[in-house]
């Protein structure tokens, strides 16, 4: 997958919406989760199948996806750390910044936490959907599918 590059989607009947991934030198750097692909997107790809998986109930860290975050160091700090929250397990917006490396000001820096997570380029594989008193860049239907097949 490390010479792979473009645009990658898929129908998801599971959602009833597609999945678009954007992948550049084997990284992924974009998710989303569109009502109609484009014609010209491609169909065909390992991490479509692997997220068709996971929406069908298969559990799935995608630790070992490789993406490529272009947010401010505060905001990939977060992401980072958000990313080792497992599988069926969801953790507060508090939570995810005490578990940021860094000195914090809970007040000043929740802000940050938000926006970091409405800024999240690659939802699914950095979970934003397992913070639970925070706002996603998923979809709220995406959102809540995903919560239910990980029993958050």
């Amino acid at each position: 997958m490390h010479d792979v590059a473009g645009i990658y989607g898929r129908e998801l009947s599971a959602l009833e919406r597609s999945v678009q991934l954007g992948i550049a030198q084997g990284r992924v750097i974009s998710v989303s989760f569109p009502t109609q692909l484009d014609e010209e997107i491609a169909g065909d790809h390992e991490l479509l199948d692997r997220i068709e998986a996971y929406l069908s109930g298969e559990p799935e860290e995608f630790a070992d996806v490789t993406v490529a975050l272009t947010v401010p160091t505060e905001q990939r700090k977060i992401l980072e750390a958000l990313r080792t929250v497992p599988y069926g397990e969801s953790v507060s917006m508090k939570q995810l910044l005490r578990m940021t490396p860094g000195d914090h000001d809970p007040q000043e820096e929740l802000s940050t936490v938000r926006t970091a997570l409405v800024d999240n380029p690659v939802p699914v594989f950095i979970p934003t959907h397992r913070v639970s008193d925070g706002p996603s860049t998923l979809p709220a239907e995406v959102t809540t599918a995903i919560r239910a097949v990980e029993g958050l």
